[in-house]
């Protein structure tokens, strides 16, 4: 365990890189054995020609105590998974639900340039960090809850107990490494305690939530799943389709919430400090995006992006670099396997190092440079699971399926920031000192916050 450090990522690339010549290393972490896929190689072997066999999750005590089992990022392969993996896919997360909440998405947008023009006008320096995470907030509240999320301060609310679920399961769980500690009850409590105290909490604010909308006058059925059907609708609408229960519902709402906030502000913050850096790049991309938005416009809109080729090329690069998830959420073989010759026994948890295969040099010219231009072009990696070398989202069964939820939600935001201002550091930086240092957690994060001096162009954003 002393190998790996406080950025775990990091350190079990340089081991593979030592050790691990097929892509492949088993690695005991206390009292678990541990196979880690650092190449593209290895991790298609894993995730597409023994897919079946990789597509378990191991058990999570700290996601049982929040979650209970109801969940489908932490469920386990077999059928309850599949049907809530459904659900997700044809009702939540397909791509003509993402876009009837385009709407909502500009909204919030505008809501965001107008702050930021407030700070222009007066050449203060804008806390992007704090801003993003508020952004990303709160287009998953409304995706949710609604467009009345912002009542009683519920945005707020969600902000503080999704921090607490980063805190927890970002953190160190030794039973998950020592899973013998777990009959050592006063232990057990002490390391629990706190994951009760926030189930506790998302109870309270998911049952209010859920009341709200089973009282709603009208149904969904009435409403015929229109764009203001938010997720808590369709859920209830869904309820006795999928056998759901109450606590069905509130853990995927928690998947949604936790997922749709924090990689997002993640990827948003890394485009824009690798932007701040290269100031070539930055006007590379602004002229991009005010070429090819109509000049009567107020700001970017959803049905621009489509004109914006090297935008999607600078958050390809980002999630390259900087994958939210370097080392995704851990898979488990149902079975042994065998792969290059190495032996995988069953129930072995599995690490995906996404950080590690986006910077693979046998795949990536200057792996570690930021350089949006290697996907331009027709037959450029994409990152939906088809191209190994680029996975910040996993791939196989296990895939995010909120991939288009939750570029939606940086592509219009990204834009919008380029489009409607130029950028400089705080007075006495230059552009190179801005720092990249990340902290590893359940995301990774910039360990600096990302403070930028905004000045508006003289086209109205507002």
């Amino acid at each position: 365990m002393h190998l790996i450090g406080s950025n775990p990522h990091v350190s079990l690339a340089a081991l593979a890189a030592k050790h691990g010549e097929s892509g492949l290393m088993l690695l005991r972490l206390g009292q678990v054995l541990n196979l880690v896929v650092s190449t593209p190689h290895a991790a298609e072997a894993v995730l597409r020609t023994h897919d079946h066999v990789f597509a378990n999750r191991p058990h999570s005590a700290f996601a049982d105590t929040l979650l209970d089992g109801a969940d489908v990022a932490f469920a386990p392969y077999g059928e309850f998974w599949r049907q809530m993996r459904k659900l997700l896919t044809t009702h939540l997360l397909s791509a003509k639900k993402v876009l009837s909440l385009r709407h909502g998405r500009e909204e919030e947008v505008r809501l965001v340039i107008a702050k930021i023009q407030d700070a222009a006008a007066t050449g203060a320096a804008v806390d992007m960090t704090k801003l993003l995470s508020t952004y990303t907030n709160d287009i998953a509240c409304r995706a949710v809850s609604g467009k009345f999320f912002r009542e009683e301060g519920r945005n707020e609310l969600f902000r503080e107990v999704i921090d607490g679920n980063v805190a927890a399961f970002g953190g160190f769980n030794p039973q998950d490494y020592f899973p013998s500690l777990a009959k050592v009850d006063m232990l057990s409590r002490v390391l629990f305690s706190k994951m009760h105290r926030l189930r506790k909490r998302w109870d309270e604010l998911l049952d209010r939530i859920i009341e709200d909308h089973a009282n709603r006058a009208s149904s969904l059925e009435q409403q015929h799943e229109d764009q203001d059907a938010d997720f808590v609708d369709v859920l209830l609408s869904r309820q006795h389709e999928y056998s759901l229960t109450r606590q069905h519902i509130k853990a995927i709402l928690i998947d949604m919430f936790v997922a749709g906030t924090d990689t997002s502000y993640v990827v948003l913050e890394f485009a824009m400090a690798e932007l701040m850096r290269k100031p070539h790049l930055m006007a590379k991309l602004q002229a991009e995006v005010r070429n090819n938005t109509p000049k009567d416009q107020q700001m970017v809109t959803e049905h621009d992006l489509g004109r914006m080729p090297y935008l999607k090329a600078v958050l390809k690069e980002t999630v390259r670099l900087h994958p939210p998830l370097p080392l995704l959420l851990p898979h488990l073989t149902v079975e042994k396997c065998v792969i290059d010759g190495l032996t995988v026994p069953t129930d072995t948890r599995v690490i995906i190092n996404v950080w590690a295969i986006g910077r693979d040099a046998g795949s990536w010219e200057d792996a570690n440079r930021f350089m949006p231009e290697r996907f331009e072009g027709a037959v450029a990696p994409d990152f939906k699971g088809r191209d190994f070398q680029l996975l910040p989202f996993g791939g196989g069964r296990r895939i995010c399926p909120g991939i288009n939820f939750g570029m939606s939600t940086v592509e219009i935001m990204l834009a919008n920031l380029v489009y409607c201002f130029d950028w400089a550091p705080p007075m006495g930086m230059r552009h190179e000192d801005i720092d990249m240092t990340d902290v590893f957690g359940m995301t990774v994060r910039r360990k600096q916050k990302l403070l930028l001096v905004p000045r508006s162009r003289h086209v109205s954003c507002s």
